[in-house]
C-alpha cells in the first residue's frame, strides 16, 4: 500500500507518525521534570529540550525515508540524534485516501515540509499542558496543501489513566479528520486569541467584531484547534456559528503551519492583523 501511495500522501502518512512519536517524546520529558529551559530572544521566546529533541525526531526521520524532501524547522538544532528519535509509524488511514488528481502529480523534491516541533513553549514550561501542539505542514507549488497537528496532552484532564494526546490531519480536495466538532448553536461570535502576544492593533481587531466571548490562550496550533472544537475543560462542547480566529503571525513556518492544511473542509475565518 504505502509504495504505490502518491508521493504526497507517503510523506504525510510518515509526518503523521512522527507527530504521534514526537507526542510520546514531549510527554516523557514533561514527566522527567528537567524541561531544559534557555531563552532564544527573551523571557517570552523559549526553547526547551522537547523542542530540541523533537525536531531532530521528525526531520531525522522524514529525512530517512525522504531524502530528497525538504524540511524547514523552527529551532535552530543539529541534525541526528540517537536511533530511538529516529522511529515512527505510517497511518494506514491516509494512504488509503484518494489524493486529488493535482496532488498526486507532486514530486518529492517539489515538496516542503514546515515544522514547529512544540508550539505553546512558554505555556508548556508553565504547565498549560492543553496549548500545547505539535505542527507540521506541507507546501506544494508555493501553497499549504496537507497538514498535521498533534496534541499531546489532549484529554490530560479526563484524570489518572486517561488516554492522553491525540493527532488531526487534513489535505486539500480531501479534508479533515481526526476531530468532532459538536453541534453549532446560531447567532453568536466567538473569537480565539493570542495570551501573550497582544498588542493594540490586535485589540482593536477584537473589540471591532463585538463578539460574544473571547478565548485567549497561547500557542497557534491551539488556537486553531480551538477554533474548530471549542470546548470547556475539553469535556462540554460549545460552538458558535461564527469562530474566528484572530492571532498575530509573525513567521512563515507558523502561517504554512495551520489553518489552511487541516481545517480547509470547515468555516472558521483566519486573520492577520496588519
Amino acid at each position: 500500500m504505502a509504495a504505490s501511495a502518491p508521493v504526497l500522501l507517503r510523506v504525510l502518512s510518515a509526518a503523521y507518525g512522527a507527530a504521534e512519536r514526537a507526542g510520546e517524546i514531549i510527554r516523557r520529558i514533561m514527566s522527567e521534570g528537567d524541561l531544559g529551559i534557555v531563552e532564544k530572544n527573551g523571557a517570552l521566546d523559549l526553547q526547551t529540550k522537547a523542542d530540541r529533541l523533537v525536531q531532530q525526531s521528525i526531520v531525522g526521520y522524514l529525512a530517512r525515508h525522504f531524502p530528497a524532501l525538504k524540511v524547514i524547522g523552527e529551532e535552530e538544532v543539529e541534525a541526528g540524534g540517537s536511533p530511538e528519535l529516529l522511529e515512527g509509524s505510517l497511518s494506514d488511514e491516509i494512504l488509503q485516501q484518494t489524493c486529488p488528481e493535482e496532488l498526486s502529480k507532486a514530486q518529492e523534491n517539489e515538496l516542503i515540509v514546515w515544522l514547529d516541533p512544540l508550539d505553546g513553549t512558554k505555556e508548556y514550561t508553565e504547565g498549560l499542558l492543553d496549548h500545547v501542539t505539535v505542527l507540521i505542514g506541507l507546501a506544494y507549488q508555493g501553497k499549504a496543501v496537507a497538514g498535521v497537528i498533534n496534541q499531546p496532552f489532549y484529554n490530560y484532564k479526563a484524570g489518572k489513566g486517561a488516554q492522553l494526546g491525540r493527532t488531526v490531519w487534513g489535505v486539500l480536495g480531501i479534508g479533515g479528520f481526526g476531530f468532532h466538532p459538536a453541534a453549532i448553536p446560531g447567532g453568536k461570535c466567538i473569537v480565539v486569541t493570542t495570551r501573550s502576544h497582544s498588542n493594540k492593533l490586535v485589540n482593536d481587531c477584537v473589540d471591532a467584531m463585538m463578539p460574544d466571548k473571547v478565548v485567549r490562550v497561547g500557542g497557534a496550533g491551539n488556537k486553531e484547534c480551538l477554533n474548530h472544537y471549542i470546548t470547556h475543560d475539553h469535556h462540554t462542547p460549545f460552538l458558535e456559528e461564527k469562530r474566528c480566529l484572530l492571532h498575530k503571525f509573525n513567521q512563515q513556518w507558523q502561517r504554512a503551519l495551520i489553518g489552511e492544511e487541516c481545517w480547509m473542509t470547515t468555516i472558521s475565518i483566519m486573520s492577520q492583523p496588519g
